[in-house]
């Protein structure tokens, strides 16, 4: 999997409490016991940890990890890329 995948995983497991063996890029929120609420709390975590700007109802409980692994991604890499281009 990705990067970010990792990231997101670990996220889960170290301030969430989630089982490890219970992630993988197909398990839905909803799967791990997580509602629309936890999802709101998670993608606040995810901006301050992350530094990336996604709105609170870019995911829902039937949304996969691996899917929210790819909002994040593609959340970040306008920055990533303006960074590459102001140093040019």
């Amino acid at each position: 999997m990705s990067a970010m995948y990792d990231r997101l995983a670990d996220l889960l497991v170290d301030r969430f409490e989630v089982d490890r063996a219970e992630i993988g890029p197909d398990t839905k929120f909803e799967d791990l016991d997580m509602d629309s609420l936890f999802l709101v709390e998670l993608l606040l975590v995810i901006q301050s940890e992350f530094k990336v700007d996604i709105a609170e109802d870019a995911a829902s409980p039937g949304d996969t990890i691996a899917a929210v692994a790819g909002l994040i991604a593609r959340a970040s890499a306008p920055a990533a890329t303006a960074t590459t281009s102001e140093r040019a």
